[in-house]
């Protein structure tokens, strides 16, 4: 009886010194967001609004609170060159329009995070490890990746891909349609075959994965708002308008 006793009591301590994790929230989401050279100011300012609003609409807000748990835990990333990655919004769980608010804000107000190539790649890897080391537990696992254009730096984006979807890792797409970039921009933001095309054979993957196409950045909010509520809740709304499109 003393050693059980001494057990229990080992057991105790042991799990008193271990970090807690927190459950119950239906989906860990990563919004990894391009912010390339290919993307002036105004573009960057555009998408980032886009963010915020669509965290506030009372869509998105709608379908977190659907969910079995009601809650969601995000993180919002910005990404460009293989060495550049950053967190700008940590872990955060969102049950309603308060906690919403709040990230909206963070994310509104943090300054511009990088502005050089693009890897798509290594803001894969980089969301893999961030959901790795998330504190808080969920069964499904998404990366949402937007951008302008192709990986031009880092290791091949397929390798990347296919390493998270080994994880149990969704990666949705949102493929913006960028006519705006420099002629130097040409080929990185309109490759052969199309964008969409290219998100879709290099990029998404996993469990109910899906992209979405946003012909230019002032549709940026409205598409988002749509992703986040088709992530969130599990499938791909039915809406189609012109300017957002399923692909």
């Amino acid at each position: 009886m003393r050693r059980l006793a001494l057990a229990a009591v080992v057991a105790a301590l042991i799990a008193a010194a271990t970090p807690a994790r927190a459950d119950g929230v239906d989906t860990l989401l990563v919004l990894a967001a391009d912010v390339s050279r290919s993307i002036d100011d105004g573009e960057f300012e555009l998408q980032r609004k886009g963010y915020a609003a669509a965290l506030g609409d009372p869509r998105v807000l709608k379908a977190i609170t659907g969910g079995p748990n009601q809650a969601i835990a995000l993180s919002y990333v910005e990404w460009s060159g293989a060495s550049e990655q950053k967190t700008v919004v940590d872990w955060t769980m969102i049950h309603d329009g308060e906690d919403a608010a709040v990230v909206a804000s963070a994310i509104l107000g943090a300054p511009r995070s990088f502005l050089a190539r693009t890897s798509i790649s290594e803001a894969i890897d980089f969301s893999s490890a961030h959901l790795a080391a998330a504190p808080i537990a969920a069964e499904r696992k998404v990366v949402d990746i937007s951008g302008d254009g192709t990986s031009n730096s880092g290791r091949p984006v397929t390798d990347a891909r296919d390493e998270a979807l080994a994880r149990g890792i969704t990666i949705n797409g949102l493929a913006i349609i960028n006519t705006k970039a420099g002629p130097g921009f040409f080929t990185h933001t309109q490759p052969p075959g199309g964008l969409p095309n290219y998100y879709k054979e290099n990029v998404i993957g996993g469990p109910g994965a899906f992209l979405l196409v946003v012909e230019n950045f002032e549709t940026f909010s409205e598409a988002m708002t749509r992703k986040l509520i088709s992530e969130i809740a599990g499938t791909l709304e039915k809406t189609r308008t012109a300017a957002l499109r399923p692909f």
